[in-house]
């Protein structure tokens, strides 16, 4: 046992495409990884600061809390101050109409000179349009320059033509002024000649918000900060809020920016042979499989990345990421015994970028194992979203549990935090559908396309069972045989299942030239030569993989169809020849030129077709003779090379044999028989 183990060591470690991806995963995580130091100091608003007497190292701002950033905003918005353009023809018009009204009616010069400086003056300050006047400043644009003015120092339309009113009544005390004004018709000579900018306006507005300073103080170099075991305030975790947000600023960009790459370097490293680790240990068969390892590494990555560009945005949005979403997808390719181990490690990112990294770990580890068992339960239709429920509840006990260790007390409620969470469970059910996308990128089948193909109401086999049916049959018997070798060596059996089902397709081009589909009395090779009859034969696997290719099956089933013979020898047609005078040499006209299997299932599927094939010709199905004939079976496959390239060793042959020789003895069982009924009873 423990050869095997060291020669499947210097297997795995030979693969240099595993360690060109690891590559490839250390140089992306890198570049996604945020260049700001790590804040080495945890704390939390109420609770004791557990660690040594800290002291401000540098000088650094107090920031504003947000609550206090949106108050001053708030007034900000309150005390807008509105713009207005002096509109600089509009005395000249109504001058011009006075004078022109003053002409035709005869007005005596001594008015005509008090109303036009009156209306000059009223103009010259600026008439607003009507309004109630208020004591704030706005804005008036005269010509090129702009000056603030006090609203109630200017003037409406109404006030403007009081205002006229009343000099006139100072000049001229003995008139009769309400009729005098009423004949110049005054109020046609008084309109608003300030007309208001919103587009100024809004940006004066947007300005004045925008100009808020985000700080609000300083602490200098040597300033006491904080004192070990004082409870942290909310003026202390503001002041350490401010440290952290320039010790980050400051590390990321100084000297040490070498260091730190440094460090990401190592940590990232770490990462990754954790990852290659739990692989070993969960399934090594993983690591001689260069896609699904470069699938496993793609998951990785795709996981640090997305974490990285959604943290930098809000940390806060980390809640809402479906990280679940990667325990189906690799479940959908792989075996369960890999699915955990792989994602908690794909997950370990979370720990090291967020301030709350635990909690979010926690709440991915959670999900993802209820996701792991949940989805196995509820998978179709719209029984998939009840996965939601289940992760969503998971994720807010978790929540709820954190919030409880370092508050005390679940209020206030996060509503935004369980908003995240419920967005976040139901993503994991959306995104799953690109589980496709991925067996098209990586080149493997998921285990939906496997339900799919093993359906033996789709269009291939149904023509198989029609056309061929003997051979359909023979595929179903084989199916059964190797799904069950499959299961007891540990392989996959669906895998072998599929496999076995579309092994034989080929034979749909010619069915009667196969023993299985022949009629009686019939015989197709009688007038054939053994060269003839073995092409013939031989053909049906070249035939499997144009159907493949034109049904566009996956390349897995093209792998089964090419191996299941192997470089085997059409021995009945050989033996015919040899015996009537044939050159042995000329062995290579019936030998099947397809791939040797390479994988375990290949080899299951190899060995369980030509089992039940052989056992069709049984004479008597005793223990004896069922025995002899799979150790035949098995022993002409060994001796002839056929499993040298599969990572198969002996003891998995041994338990294939066992498995067949049993499921043999159950299909041919001995049957009782019926007695006849006396006549007379």
């Amino acid at each position: 046992m423990e050869r095997v183990d060291l020669f499947k060591l210097r297997k795995v470690l030979g693969k240099r495409g595993n360690f060109l991806a690891l590559g490839i995963a250390l140089v992306v995580m890198m570049f996604f990884y945020p260049t700001e130091g790590k804040f080495r100091y945890h704390y939390k608003k109420g609770s004791p600061w557990l660690y040594a007497t800290l002291e401000a190292p540098i000088d650094f701002p107090i920031l504003k809390t947000q609550e206090e950033l949106l108050k001053e905003k708030s007034r900000a918005a309150e005390s807008m101050i509105q713009y207005f353009r002096k509109d600089e023809n509009a005395f000249n018009k109504a001058l011009t109409s006075f004078s022109e009204k003053c002409f035709s009616d005869s007005v005596s010069s001594a008015v005509q000179d008090i109303v036009s400086k009156s209306i000059a003056d009223i103009y010259q300050t600026g008439i607003l349009p009507e309004k109630v006047l208020e004591d704030k400043v706005v804005f008036i644009q005269r010509g090129r320059n702009a000056s603030s003015e006090i609203e109630k120092d200017l003037y409406t339309p109404q006030k403007a033509i009081k205002t006229v009113e009343a000099e006139l009544k100072y000049a001229f005390p003995h008139l009769d002024i309400d009729s005098l004004c009423a004949s110049l018709a005054i109020e046609d000579y008084i309109s608003p000649n300030l007309i208001y900018d919103k587009s100024t306006t809004d940006e004066l507005h947007r300005m004045a918000v925008d100009y808020i300073s985000p700080t609000k103080g300083m602490v200098y170099a040597g300033e006491n900060i904080v004192s070990e075991g004082e409870i942290v305030t909310a003026e202390i975790a503001q002041i350490l809020d401010s440290y952290k947000a320039e010790y980050q600023k400051s590390v990321g960009y100084s000297g040490n920016i070498f260091m730190l790459y440094l460090g990401h370097l190592l940590i990232i490293s770490l990462l990754l042979v954790l990852l290659y680790i739990a692989v070993y240990f969960s399934d090594p068969d993983v690591l001689t499989h260069q896609n699904e390892f470069n699938f496993l590494v793609f998951i990785m990555c795709l996981n640090f990345v997305v974490m990285m560009l959604v943290r930098k945005i809000s940390p806060d949005l980390l809640y809402l990421l479906p990280f679940a979403v990667s325990v189906l997808y690799i479940s959908a390719f792989l075996y369960n015994r890999v699915v955990l181990p792989v994602y908690l490690v794909s997950v370990m990112p979370l720990l090291l970028i967020s301030e709350s990294g635990i909690e979010l770990y926690m709440i991915a580890a959670v999900s993802g194992t209820i996701a792991f068992v949940t989805f196995s339960l509820y998978q179709r239709g719209w029984l998939q979203f009840v996965n939601t429920l289940y992760l969503f509840i998971a994720a807010v006990i978790v929540h709820i549990g954190f919030k409880l260790l370092s508050e005390g007390t679940i209020f206030p409620l996060d509503q935004k935090i369980y908003l995240y969470l419920f967005i976040g469970s139901v993503l994991v059910v959306v995104t799953y559908p690109f589980v496709f996308l991925m067996e098209k990128m990586f080149y493997m089948v998921s285990i939906s396309t496997l339900k799919d193909l093993s359906d033996t109401e789709n269009k291939i086999l149904e023509e198989l069972a029609t056309k061929a049916p003997g051979t359909f049959q023979h595929s179903m018997q084989v199916a059964n045989l190797a799904e069950r070798a499959a299961l007891a060596i540990g392989c996959n059996p669906r895998i072998a299942r599929v496999g076995a089902l579309y092994h034989d397709i080929g034979k749909l081009n010619n069915p009667q030239a196969f023993i299985e589909n022949s009629r009686a009395g019939i015989n197709y090779h009688k007038e054939l030569s053994p060269v003839e009859s073995a092409q013939t034969i031989i053909k049906h696997v070249e035939d499997g993989v144009a159907m493949a290719d034109k049904a566009k099956l996956p390349k897995l089933i093209k792998d089964f169809i090419l191996s299941h013979h192997g470089h085997s020898v059409a021995e009945y047609f050989y033996n015919v020849y040899c015996n009537n005078g044939g050159d042995p040499a000329d062995k290579y006209l019936f030998t099947y030129q397809g791939n040797l299997p390479s994988t375990k299932e290949e080899v299951v599927v190899m060995i369980s077709d030509a089992v039940e094939a052989a056992a069709r010709s049984l004479s008597e199905y005793s223990e004896e003779t069922i025995s002899a004939l799979v150790d035949n079976v098995v022993s002409k496959r060994i001796a002839g090379n056929q499993l040298m390239r599969a990572d198969i060793t002996f003891k998995n042959l041994n338990i294939i044999k066992s498995v067949l020789k049993r499921q043999i003895r159950e299909i041919y069982h001995a049957r009782i028989a019926y007695p006849k009924r006396n006549s007379s009873a």
